[in-house]
């Protein structure tokens, strides 16, 4: 089984390949980050992500997509998986899946919604909830590559306890500025009420960038179009947000 993506008069078939999950670390108490071993892995951008197919010993098979964690690294290849009330395929992953057990993996997919090392221009992160996966992706890159370019992670989560990648958040580094804004319960020192990501949360962050700075939204689709609408509020080019959306 393959996806054909078409690019004007090339069709470029994405085959299947085997993943053997070598690693799974907790991220909070129903994400994980997992860790998988795929030979012949093509390399990828930050931003991408990737189908995972499952097969049961009777045929039935699942595919889900999620979002890659990390930049390319070899074979190895790094995905968050949300563990979802009532998910075949989230639990499984998340909770069951032994290590050195194989699935089929299937990717890179996506061109869009991408950074890439050789980007100048001052960039505008803002997730919410497990869509911080593929912005910490971005982050790590950037680090990696040595980018002078100044990065502002917007970070949305219900509690402090949800805070996924925190070692990667909250990594001493003047090129990256993170902000974690708490919608229901905030910890005791936080100058913010509990809310939704407002006009005041990314009235600061955006006049830092230029006018054609990249801003990558990844999340649940109402938090996407809703923090997508304020940005243009504030003067932000339509034509420069990308965004991501899931649920």
């Amino acid at each position: 089984m393959a996806r054909a993506a078409h690019l004007g008069r090339l069709t470029v078939r994405i085959a299947w390949r085997a993943a053997r999950l070598a690693e799974r670390h907790v991220q909070s108490r129903s994400a994980r980050s997992l860790v998988f071993a795929v030979p012949g892995w093509p390399g990828h951008l930050p931003g991408q992500h990737v189908d995972v197919r499952l097969t049961a010993d009777d045929g039935y098979q699942a595919v889900r997509s999620y979002s890659l964690a990390a930049p390319a690294d070899g074979d190895r290849v790094e995905l968050g998986v949300q563990a979802v009330p009532g998910g075949e395929v989230s639990q499984y992953l998340a909770h069951r899946l032994p290590l050195d057990a194989d699935v089929e993996m299937r990717g890179p997919l996506g061109n869009w919604f991408v950074w890439r090392g050789e980007d100048s221009e001052p960039v505008l992160l803002v997730a919410g909830g497990s869509g911080v996966v593929p912005l910490v992706a971005m982050v790590r890159a950037h680090r990696r590559s040595g980018s002078r370019s100044p990065f502002h992670l917007l970070y949305s989560v219900r509690g402090p306890e949800e805070v996924w990648y925190r070692d990667d958040l909250f990594h001493e580094d003047p090129l990256v500025d993170v902000r974690i804004v708490y919608t229901r319960r905030s910890p005791l020192d936080s100058s913010r009420e509990p809310g939704r990501v407002s006009a005041d949360d990314l009235h600061e962050p955006s006049a830092r960038l230029e006018p054609g700075s990249p801003v990558y939204i990844c999340g649940p689709t109402g938090f996407v179009e809703s923090v997508a609408d304020l940005l243009v509020a504030l003067g932000r080019d339509p034509a420069a947000i990308r965004t991501e959306r899931f649920g």
